[in-house]
């Protein structure tokens, strides 16, 4: 200490412990953000963040502890900070190739909860460590900061509340400016390039650590270069916007038939715009068509459609050309999803679309519809307070007397008590008539539900209504008369959600590891009768 004037300023110990309390939760949320297009955003994800994190931090303060009462020299405090902030300037850089290598070994290796082992092993490597060294610091400054017993508890105390404060804010900087303005990647980078100033600084005014401080330095400017820039679907192809929000990852893709909106890497497509504006789109989207036909779209002037989670507004396009009597709005919490709608996806300028979540439109509006559709997703699972009973109830109180509901279910699910059952059982609570169809050539199965109990023949009657129908509308009508004998009742159970019960994470796991498990059975015969050169092969 008396070779070290900077730790007489108390001030600039404040300011590491701050800054060090701002980069920990920073990272927390990075981490959930960089996770997300591979794992999903779930509770369950979520759990799997804090917990590695709160173990790494553990760690650190016992070992923070123990090191400085050992060897009290300050240098080796800062050397741990020029560690961690390179380590987290590099996960921008090579955080998408570890979590897609862990993934596959992971699937190869394990039969059940797959996401759940991949997302804790890709925490564990990427973010234990580096946590594990910011997590020596308030230990380490206490003892640095410490002269005088009789201080302690105020020196301690003032420790502690910087480290709050500066949590306080790594927890809002990157969620409302940072990650929305310049991505996950720059923030990390935003981040680490703080603790690395913070780390120079001591060493430039001790006149030492020179040589590690450059080193640092280089790997840092090396890492910015290459970690901001390139895509996180590093292996895809025309992509024409890659970019995040408060709440996703965006990526708009551009084929030579639709232009696809992601909001994850690994599962599946969140909206499509076909670009024959006569054709179907071959996924749920057309058997939701089902909906208006059920709800008396060829007898009625008008016909009211809400949309919760418009997305980038594929079913209200679809229902725009299909139909020329029907008004649509739309719900959508993301609202980058909705100017992406209208900057690719060809919605039009007048189509009403509000940014709110989905149940909390229901309790503010007053309006009744004829199709209620309910396509809201977080990720590869349905936000709980869109899967109870309370929240069908609302729905019901918004549709008039012969409207439907239409929910696209996303994951099928087979076997007893999957998730699928748990809604149609919940629905059942609310809407006395029910039926399921399955979407062939993907895991999507939709439910439509009514208090009519004419709605199920009246669709099959306006389907069949086809006389002054253009070519296309008259398509559309033959097709939906063909898939009415894939519809099935629903005879409901007893396995109901509430806002109080809705473990619909843990449900959609289940769903998820059986998806996975038949798309890898094929890929782990070859791997087991040919080795890892027949696999790479075999893509």
């Amino acid at each position: 200490m008396q070779d070290k004037p900077i730790l007489k300023n108390k001030l600039y110990l404040y300011l590491t412990e701050f800054f060090s309390g701002m980069a920990v939760m920073a990272v927390e949320l990075g981490a959930s953000r960089l996770l997300a297009p591979f794992f999903s955003s779930s509770q369950i994800v979520w759990t799997i963040i804090i917990g590695t994190i709160m173990i790494a931090m553990a760690l650190g303060n016992i070992y923070g502890g123990r090191s400085a009462d050992k060897d009290p020299n300050p240098d080796r405090l800062y050397k741990r900070m020029l560690i961690a902030a390179v380590w987290i300037a590099a996960i921008p850089v090579l955080g998408k190739y570890i979590i897609l290598a862990i993934s596959a070994v992971v699937v190869f290796s394990v039969n059940t909860n797959f996401l759940i082992w991949a997302a804790f092993i890709a925490c564990m490597i990427l973010f234990v460590f580096p946590l594990f060294l910011l997590g020596t610091v308030t230990p380490s400054l206490a003892r640095y900061t410490v002269s005088r017993v009789d201080e302690s508890g105020k020196v301690v105390g003032t420790l502690g509340a910087f480290n709050t404060i500066g949590s306080i804010i790594g927890t809002f900087l990157p969620t409302f400016v940072t990650i929305p303005a310049v991505g996950t990647a720059v923030s990390f980078l935003l981040f680490s390039g703080v603790l690395l100033v913070l780390a120079v600084i001591y060493f430039i005014s001790c006149r030492s650590g020179y040589k590690k401080c450059i080193v640092s330095i280089i790997l840092f400017v090396v890492c910015s270069i290459f970690g901001s820039q390139g895509k996180l679907a590093f292996w895809e192809n025309n992509i024409r916007y890659e970019g995040e929000s408060v709440y996703n990852y965006l990526q708009v893709k551009d084929t030579e038939a639709n232009v696809i909106l992601s909001t994850n890497v690994l599962f599946g497509v969140q909206s499509v715009l076909v670009k024959d504006d006569s054709a179907l789109t071959g996924m749920y989207y057309d058997y939701a068509m089902a909906a208006p036909f059920m709800s008396g779209v060829r007898e009625k002037d008008n016909l009211d459609v809400l949309i919760l989670g418009m997305g980038s507004g594929t079913y209200a396009t679809q229902c725009g050309r299909f139909f020329d009597n029907i008004s649509v709005k739309g719900v959508e919490i993301d609202e980058r999803i909705t100017d992406l709608a209208y900057e690719y996806f060809e919605l039009p300028a007048d189509t009403d679309v509000v940014t709110y979540d989905g149940r909390a439109y229901l309790n503010s509006a007053e309006e009744q519809y004829d199709v209620i559709m309910v396509d809201a997703y977080q990720d590869i699972t349905i936000p709980f307070q869109m899967s109870s009973v309370e929240f069908f109830t609302l729905v019901r109180e918004h549709l008039k007397d012969d409207g439907v509901m239409v929910i696209n279910m996303n994951m099928r699910g087979s076997g007893e008590g999957n998730i699928n059952e748990y809604l149609c059982d919940t629905v059942a609570q609310v809407f006395p008539n029910i039926a399921t169809i399955d979407v062939p050539g993907n895991t999507n199965r939709e439910l439509f539900a009514s208090l009519n109990d004419d709605a199920f023949d009246r669709g099959l009657r306006n389907a069949g209504q086809t006389a002054g129908l253009s070519g296309k509308e008259e398509a559309l009508s033959g097709w939906i008369e063909s898939i009415y004998p894939s519809m099935v009742r629903y005879e409901p159970g007893a396995r109901v959600l509430t806002d109080d019960k809705a473990p619909v994470e843990l449900l959609g796991m289940r769903v998820i590891d059986d998806i996975i498990g038949e798309e890898v059975t094929y890929y782990k015969k070859i791997y087991r009768k040919q080795g890892l050169q027949g696999l790479l092969d075999s893509f």
